[in-house]
């Protein structure tokens, strides 16, 4: 029986060669959603499909699809894959390093000539970070119909450009690509990511076979205050929309401190305005996450945040808008079973794991069987520039993806 070997070297020029796109100076990059570099790397990816005679399609809200078809065209695809798109000068192995797994595999089993019954398709899910458009996971979220396309195209970025003029650039780039009915059957997703934490590490294990995805809810809170000059207006008027939220920001912190270490409460964007050195600011726009395994807790500690935050506004008046959720899940039993199989067979060492961090996986399991692994992620750093991983766990996780891609698509 033939089997598909992974090309280690060749994953490995692949990584390079998408590092260079968006590159930062301290060896991250900078590849926010649908931005020029984003599409670029779509664009050369595209090209490797076609060199191969593998099919490239889009989607409406910019998920892209590379198909090697399998003997039965009436079934749905085992699909794998992630995202290419980055955090503001963070990491090149986040969603990239499972982007490129993904097409090794079916390279691999290209390669090998193996033919399978399903097609076998890498997707590559659209704003999977969130940064520029919301929400976080986007493609993944229209796709498995969690959000409807139409609240979330009319969108603009911070300089105005809008969501469906990105996606027609995408499109633009890539001309020979067809078109992929937004949210078609799948038989299967699976997702290979860096850990993003030091479990792995820690143990010296290979493959993380993750069991679980804990949930999330975030907010934007806009306080309101009202702008004034800095050297008339005396503090006993000032409606200083500063102080009022970093007064709300010390709150929540103090609220959601646990023990446990569990909680995990983050204000991640912090905008003060109109940001003249000597005008008392009238306007802060603020974000905020918060995810925890248990989604009993997290429930009954976002039931809180308004009230906190309206309770420490001061003379300023306060707006706060939820604008994502998701609920703790678990991973089906039997793809687990059939990534540790794998991994055993190969020789690498796993464990089971849990995800902290957020992935499409989480949407597409709504549609279809989804499950993830991890490989080690150096110093658990991650959405960082010094966001690092080693070779040949890249190729473990390319390999352990081939062999349960072909498992699950059936040799014809």
């Amino acid at each position: 029986m033939k089997y598909a070997e992974i090309n280690a070297d060749r994953l490995w020029s692949r990584q390079l060669e998408t590092d260079r796109i968006g590159a930062t100076p301290a060896g991250g990059v900078h590849r926010m959603a649908l931005t020029p570099e984003d599409i670029e790397s779509h664009r050369l990816i595209a090209e490797w499909a076609f060199a191969r005679g593998f099919a490239v399609d889009l989607d409406e809200i910019g998920n892209m699809f590379i198909t090697r078809a399998g003997s039965d065209p009436e079934l749905p695809p085992v699909a794998a894959g992630s995202h290419t798109d980055s955090q503001p000068m963070a990491g090149r192995f986040d969603g990239m390093q499972g982007v490129l797994a993904a097409f090794e595999a079916l390279e691999a089993i290209d390669d090998a000539g193996i033919r399978t019954r399903h097609p076998l398709t890498v997707a590559i899910w659209n704003n999977e970070e969130g940064p520029r458009f919301l929400p976080a996971c986007m493609g993944s979220a229209v796709y498995a119909g969690v959000i409807g396309l139409d609240k979330v195209i009319g969108q603009r970025d911070a300089d105005g450009i809008a969501l469906a003029d990105c996606i027609s650039d995408l499109e633009a780039a890539i001309p020979d690509a067809g078109r992929w009915p937004l949210g078609a059957p799948l038989a299967a997703f699976l997702e290979s990511h860096i850990e993003q934490g030091i479990e792995l590490e820690s143990s010296g294990n290979i493959i993380g076979i993750v069991h679980g995805m804990q949930g999330y809810r975030r907010w934007t809170v806009d306080v309101i205050g009202e702008d004034a000059h800095s050297g008339t207006m005396p503090a006993s008027r000032r409606r200083d929309a500063f102080v009022a939220a970093t007064d709300i920001a010390v709150a929540l912190r103090k609220a959601f401190a646990d023990d446990t270490d569990e909680m995990r409460f983050t204000i991640g964007r912090f905008e003060v305005r109109p940001g003249g050195i000597s005008v008392v600011p009238g306007h802060v726009h603020f974000t905020i996450d918060m995810r925890h395994p248990s989604g009993e807790a997290l429930e009954r500690q976002g039931a809180r945040v308004e009230e906190i935050c309206r309770e420490n506004a001061g003379r300023c008046e306060v707006k706060v808008v939820p604008t994502s959720s998701a609920e703790s899940i678990i991973f089906p039993e039997d793809l687990r079973e059939k990534f540790q199989s794998a991994a055993e067979w190969r020789g690498y060492g796993h464990q089971p794991i849990f995800s902290r961090a957020g992935h499409d996986a989480r949407h597409i399991l709504r549609i279809c069987p989804s499950g993830m692994i991890f490989i080690p992620c150096k110093d658990g750093i991650s959405h960082n520039e010094a966001e690092s991983a080693e070779k040949e766990h890249c190729a473990a996780a390319a390999q352990v993806l081939a062999d349960v891609m072909v498992e699950l698509a059936g040799r014809a």
